[in-house]
């Protein structure tokens, strides 16, 4: 439930379209599922202004598609991350419109039907390998609403790539980054923008790299200013924390 539908709840209750009792069932039932293995959380919605987000990893493909189908149910933006084709192939069968995002290893249904938000989220990669975490990113913000762009292979070892596009790095809002490696394309940008900059750690990279432990250490350690930081490989993170940067710095578009 949005903010918005709480509001018409209210509405409809002061005109005596509603009970006080069938209000009272409403914002019960807004709490949260329990289906044994899980409690679904149907109250983050109007908490944070996005219902639950299901983790696939570590639960069975029956588990995700029934939480799925009770998040579903509700009319609300579905997603599910690190997914399998397993999993994507029970919540199939539960709910028909959904949609696997392969590369990304993305489930999502009642996906936003226009740009809520004015403003774009600018995902960048700094190789290719590091993609499949950008994804990740791009349609977590593009679930939220957002305008989404994307420049993707413009790392630092030819930097060139990247400045070919500055003016799309200043006409952003919000920017994630994405790097494996020696993880140095976040500090580049932060150095030449005046907006948000979260810098997303990949595991790629050779032994030394420590599957992203030293990108993720050279993004902390960054000289530029206004860089944020999220876990390696947390594509999901970074999208949703660009979303709520978006959502507050930018009104929403008008019908």
């Amino acid at each position: 439930m949005t903010k918005e539908e709480l509001k018409q709840f209210l509405q409809q209750y002061k005109r005596g379209k509603l009970s006080e009792q069938q209000i009272i069932d409403k914002f019960t039932s807004l709490r949260f599922e329990s289906l044994g293995f899980a409690n679904v959380d149907h109250h983050r919605q109007l908490r944070q202004g996005f219902p639950e987000v299901i983790l696939c990893e570590g639960k069975t493909p029956q588990q995700v598609a029934e939480i799925a189908s009770r998040i579903f149910k509700r009319s609300e933006p579905l997603l599910a991350t690190r997914a399998t084709s397993e999993h994507f192939k029970a919540v199939k069968q539960k709910i028909r419109y959904a949609h696997y995002h392969e590369f990304a290893r993305v489930i999502t249904a009642n996906e936003p039907k226009k740009i809520l938000y004015d403003g774009t989220i600018l995902v960048l990669t700094a190789g290719t390998s590091d993609i499949s975490v950008a994804e990740e990113a791009a349609i977590t913000a593009a679930m939220f609403g957002n305008n989404i762009e994307k420049l993707y292979d413009v790392g630092v070892a030819g930097i060139h790539r990247l400045l070919s596009h500055s003016e799309k790095l200043m006409k952003a809002n919000v920017i994630i980054v994405v790097a494996g490696m020696e993880g140095a394309l976040p500090s580049v940008v932060g150095g030449m923008v005046d907006v948000p900059v979260i810098a997303v750690p990949t595991s790629i990279g050779y032994g030394a790299s420590f599957k992203g432990i030293a990108a993720l250490l050279a993004m902390l350690n960054s000289c530029a200013s206004g860089i944020t930081v999220v876990n390696i490989d947390n594509g999901f993170g970074a999208g949703f924390a660009a979303s709520l940067m978006n959502k507050k710095m930018t009104p929403t578009v008008k019908a």
